[in-house]
């Protein structure tokens, strides 16, 4: 049954949809800039950060995915450069991409705490598919027996403001690659463009608790729209618990989505803790509610990051967003 469910899986993500997903994040807010270029030089220090993500373990073929980036200052704070690179792998898929990513920061205040950055970020990715873990009972007369790749050039942009108590920020992806042309290789899918919406706010209850709601909002011309709400309770700004609801929204039509899809909606209970300003460690577990919840033991996801040097002073620390 296992096996028959991931044949349908990958049937959907490579011959009905015909598009490449930005892999999934639950703590996406650890790591802005995976989605917003403009989040390059938030933090206004050398920062390094990575995660680790095994989807649905307990199916074979289930997406696995990491990214690493580091990004930091220039000019005085105005400018935020960052380069990240990740990787991404569902059955017999791959995705290797890599960017550097350039921030123009705008001070909206004084002091410098509250801005309002322009990002862009140019790359490549790297698409893939290893046609020798392809075992169908009817193989079609153009299918790869050996493995497959393309080199394609990329472009993201994104805008993004905080200040000590909120953020909002607005990014799309796949700028470039949708538009170059993959037909001879037909088994892997065309990358199409993603949309992110972000946001959140800190409203403190005490002097050593905080806490943190947001949203993510991601939506892609080649499968369906989704929306993370989450909310993180900060204890003295070393322990963060929080957790997360993920579902699928209907935003506008798509007619070249099957009809009836059942929305994959998860819950998500997260925890991230500061041993001190420079490090950070954290861990995520997504449990499925819908009907992957019989075939898969839950989702599992690592993150940690690292700070060097920075300016204290002008906004909180450690930085919230």
């Amino acid at each position: 049954m296992k096996r028959y469910f991931i044949v349908v899986m990958l049937m959907l993500c490579t011959v009905a949809v015909k598009a490449q997903q930005d892999a999934q994040q639950s703590q996406y807010m650890f790591n802005g800039i995976y989605i917003n270029p403009a989040y390059a030089g938030y933090k206004e220090n050398l920062n390094l950060h990575a995660f680790y993500r095994s989807q649905w373990t307990g199916i074979s073929g289930a997406p696995q995915s990491m990214s690493l980036a580091i990004d930091a200052i220039a000019n005085e704070g105005n400018v935020g450069l960052a380069f990240q690179l990740s990787h991404d792998r569902l059955g017999a898929q791959t995705n290797m991409a890599g960017y550097l990513n350039y921030s123009y920061r705008l001070k909206m205040n004084q002091e410098g705490s509250s801005r309002l950055a322009f990002g862009l970020g140019l790359g490549g990715m790297q698409l893939g598919i290893n046609g020798a873990m392809l075992n169908p009972n009817d193989p079609e007369p153009n299918q790869p027996t050996t493995t497959q790749s393309v080199i394609l050039p990329d472009a993201r942009v994104g805008v993004y403001y905080s200040d000590n108590t909120m953020y909002a920020g607005v990014s799309a992806d796949n700028l470039i690659s949708q538009y170059v042309n993959i037909k001879d290789y037909a088994y892997i899918p065309q990358p199409k463009p993603h949309f992110y919406l972000t946001g959140g706010v800190l409203l403190p209850l005490d002097e050593d608790f905080i806490l943190k709601p947001s949203v993510l909002l991601k939506d892609d011309t080649g499968g369906p729209t989704s929306l993370d709400l989450n909310a993180f309770l900060i204890l003295g700004q070393k322990l963060w618990l929080g957790g997360s609801y993920r579902t699928g929204v209907k935003l506008y039509n798509k007619p070249y989505l099957q009809n009836g899809l059942t929305q994959l909606n998860s819950v998500i209970g997260a925890a991230q803790f500061f041993p001190n300003e420079s490090f950070r460690i954290g861990y995520a577990y997504d449990m499925s509610i819908g009907p992957l919840r019989n075939y898969s033991s839950g989702t599992h996801e690592i993150s940690i990051g690292f700070a060097f040097g920075g300016k204290p002073g002008r906004m909180l620390s450690p930085r919230f967003f």
